[in-house]
């Protein structure tokens, strides 16, 4: 195949061009069985390390190590073609220093192959975005709801009710726009400040759990498929694959206890 007709794989620049125009969509992806399916529907593809608690059984995100993440990262880019592929950077591998970010930063893109890394923090992150950036790495920023500063933030809860966070918030979204990101993942702020931010950027605004009017959307896929049993309330179940799942399992199990498993056409003969 030429260079020509070789299909072409969306890039940072594509998706911060998306400002303002048709809704992006995207959903998490942790590996690439999962990917081929949400690829067809998506604009990006976010390795969250939402996997340490959906794939691996964690607590939290904080557990979460880079060797994991480039593990899952490199598997959902080889299941894509078109996506751009964003990955995020997990606790504990960029806050140090820009060095130490810019070190995991290259690691990601160079042992996975995608496009993009993820970061979570506004003000306090916005030099460090700036030291990527600069040095030819992508930064999809996060604000608002960060898991990673679950502790801080005294559990799972919306943000930006009063003045004071309000303004953080807004500073934050603003600081991480200036630093150079391309998009920013707003989480689990209220509707009127998520409209708020997305008005005052020039850069799209991903929503999870804030607004309709963010420039985007995106979503754990395991959750809005029903294959996690508890999720946030902001989730709509769009199907009920762990109840289909569970049914053909069970159905599965109830033939092999009756001997009626395999059946003569599943059963390898011996040639003639």
């Amino acid at each position: 195949m030429s260079a020509e007709t070789r299909t072409k794989r969306r890039t940072a620049p594509d998706i911060r061009a998306m400002k303002g125009g048709e809704p992006i969509v995207s959903l998490t992806a942790y590996s690439a069985v999962t990917a081929r399916l949400v690829e067809p529907h998506a604009d990006f593809v976010l390795v969250g390390d939402s996997l340490g608690m959906v794939e691996h059984g964690m607590a939290s995100t904080l557990s979460v190590s880079l060797d994991m993440m480039i593990m899952h990262g490199a598997s959902v880019v080889r299941g894509t073609k078109e996506a751009l592929v964003i990955v995020d950077m997990p606790f504990g591998s960029y806050e140090a220093s820009e060095e130490m970010a810019f070190e995991s930063a290259a690691r990601i893109l160079g042992e996975t192959g995608c496009g993009a890394v993820k970061l979570e923090g506004g003000v306090a992150m916005a030099p460090t975005i700036r030291h990527l950036t600069e040095r030819g790495i992508p930064v999809c920023a996060h604000i608002g709801l960060t898991p990673q500063a679950v502790n801080i933030l005294g559990g799972f809860r919306s943000q930006g009710h009063d003045e004071e966070s309000r303004k953080k918030i807004l500073s934050d979204a603003k600081a991480v726009e200036e630093a150079g990101a391309f998009a920013v993942v707003v989480e689990g702020v209220i509707e009127p400040l998520a409209v708020e931010i997305t008005d005052a950027l020039a850069i799209p605004t991903i929503g999870i759990g804030a607004s309709n009017a963010c420039d985007g959307q995106i979503l754990v896929l395991e959750d809005m498929l029903g294959l996690t049993p508890r999720v946030p309330r902001f989730v709509k179940r769009f199907g009920e694959v762990g109840a289909a799942v569970d049914e053909a399992v069970a159905s599965y199990a109830r033939e092999v206890r009756s001997r009626a498993f395999p059946g003569p056409a599943n059963v390898y003969k011996p040639r003639d």
